[in-house]
C-alpha cells in the first residue's frame, strides 16, 4: 500500500503563515480599539486606569507608576490641556492582544510570579494573580488600547500623544523590563490593516534598546527601526541589535548638545533611507542626567528639543507621528514631559485646543 502523498515543509509552512495571517486579520478588523473621536477632543489619550498603585508595592521599582497621571495634572494645571478634551482608550481584549501575543505567551501572565519577573517587584510573585490582573495588567492592557488608538488618531488629525505606553521590551513572547504587552508592534500590526499603512518608521530614544519590537519586526521590510539607547545598561539584547536598521550608541555620560547632534544626523540619515507613512516615535525620559537606569546626562530643556525635533521631522514630510511616553525612572520626569508637550503646542507642532496653541 503506497503512502499518503505529504505536502512538501514550504506549502504546509507557507499556507499556515497564510492562515496565521488571515485570523490576525480577522482579529484586528472585529476590534472595538478603534473607535471615533469627536473633534471636541484632542489627541492626546489617557485614563485614571492607567496609573498603578496597590499597597505601596509599585515604590519597589524604580519606575514612578503614577506618572502618567502627573503629566496630565501638570498639562492641566498648565492651561495647556483641559480635561475633557483626553481621550479615553478601551482596554485591549484577549483577542487584540492575541494579534501579535501567542496564546502560551499570555497564558504564562496568569502566573504572579512570571509578572513578578517582567515588572521586576519580587514581591508581586506572593500576590493572589486576580489582584496581579486588575491592579497591574489592567492598567497596561487600558495603556496598549491607548497605543493602538494613537496610530488611527494621528492619521486623521496628524499627531496623537499616548500618554502611556512604549513597553519596548516585550515582543510576541516574551516580556521583561516593566513591559508585560508589546504595544508598539500590536499598534502597528492595526495600522497596516485598518489604516492601510505600508511603511512605518520606529524611531526609538528611549535610553534602553528597544529589543522587543526589534525582535518582533526582524524580517519584517516594512518596518525600518531608528533606536538611539545607551549600549551599556540593560537589556544588552545582541540578537535583537542585528535588527536595528539604524543604530545610534550613546554612551554612559553623554551630555546634551552631544546628544542632540548625534540625534540631528541621524534624523537626516533616516529621512534619506526611509519614506515611512506612520512614525512611532517612543520618547522615553530616561535620558535625563540623574536617571538611576539610563546613565546619560541630558538636561530637561535637552529632552523639550528633542521632542521638538522629532516632531519637526514628522511635521516637514507630513507624516502621521504618534508619541509614546516609555521609561523614566525619576519624580522629575512627569514635569518635564508636561514642560515638552506646552513647548509642542507654543511652537504649533500640535495643537491641543489651549491659549499655548492658539497664542
Amino acid at each position: 500500500m503506497s503512502a499518503a502523498p505529504v505536502n512538501p515543509p514550504s506549502v504546509s509552512s507557507s499556507s499556515s503563515a497564510s492562515d496565521a495571517e488571515t485570523l490576525r486579520r480577522g482579529r484586528i478588523l472585529s476590534s472595538k480599539l478603534y473607535f471615533d473621536v469627536p473633534l471636541t477632543k484632542v489627541p492626546i489619550i489617557y485614563s485614571s486606569s492607567y496609573d498603578i498603585a496597590f499597597l505601596g508595592i509599585e515604590k519597589l521599582h524604580p519606575f514612578d507608576s503614577s506618572k502618567w497621571g502627573r503629566i496630565c495634572r501638570f498639562l492641566i494645571l498648565d492651561g495647556a490641556l483641559e480635561k475633557n478634551h483626553i481621550v479615553e482608550p478601551l482596554e485591549a481584549s484577549k483577542d487584540d492582544l492575541l494579534v501579535v501575543h501567542s496564546e502560551s505567551y499570555l497564558n504564562s501572565l496568569k502566573s504572579s510570579l512570571n509578572v513578578a519577573v517582567i515588572i521586576e517587584v519580587p514581591p508581586v510573585a506572593l500576590l493572589p494573580n486576580c489582584l496581579v490582573q486588575q491592579k497591574v495588567l489592567y492598567p497596561f492592557r487600558k495603556q496598549v488600547g491607548g497605543t493602538i488608538l494613537a496610530a488611527k488618531l494621528a492619521k486623521e488629525r496628524g499627531w496623537a500623544i499616548n500618554v502611556g505606553g512604549g513597553f519596548h521590551h516585550c515582543s510576541a513572547g516574551k516580556g521583561g523590563g516593566f513591559c508585560a504587552y508589546a504595544d508598539i508592534s500590536l499598534c502597528i500590526h492595526y495600522a497596516f490593516i485598518r489604516l492601510n499603512i505600508s511603511r512605518v518608521m520606529i524611531i526609538d530614544l528611549d535610553a534602553h534598546q528597544g529589543n522587543g519590537h526589534e525582535m518582533d519586526f526582524s524580517n519584517d521590510r516594512r518596518v525600518y527601526i531608528l533606536d538611539m539607547y545607551n549600549p551599556g545598561i540593560y537589556p544588552s539584547d545582541f540578537e535583537a541589535r542585528r535588527y536595528i536598521d539604524q543604530k545610534v550608541e550613546v554612551v554612559s555620560g553623554t551630555t546634551t548638545d552631544e546628544y542632540l547632534t548625534k540625534l540631528d544626523e541621524a534624523l537626516k540619515v533616516a529621512g534619506r533611507m526611509f519614506d515611512p507613512e506612520l512614525v512611532v516615535y517612543n520618547a522615553g525620559t530616561d535620558i535625563l542626567d540623574g536617571d538611576p537606569l539610563g546613565r546619560l546626562k541630558i538636561s530637561p530643556e535637552g529632552v523639550t528639543s528633542r521632542d521638538e525635533k522629532v516632531f519637526r521631522f514628522a511635521r516637514e514630510k507630513k507624516i502621521p507621528l504618534i508619541m509614546l511616553t516609555s521609561g523614566g525612572y525619576m519624580k522629575s520626569s512627569a514635569k518635564v514631559i508636561a514642560d515638552s508637550i506646552v513647548n509642542l503646542s507654543r511652537k504649533c507642532l500640535i495643537d491641543t485646543g489651549s491659549s499655548h496653541s492658539r497664542g
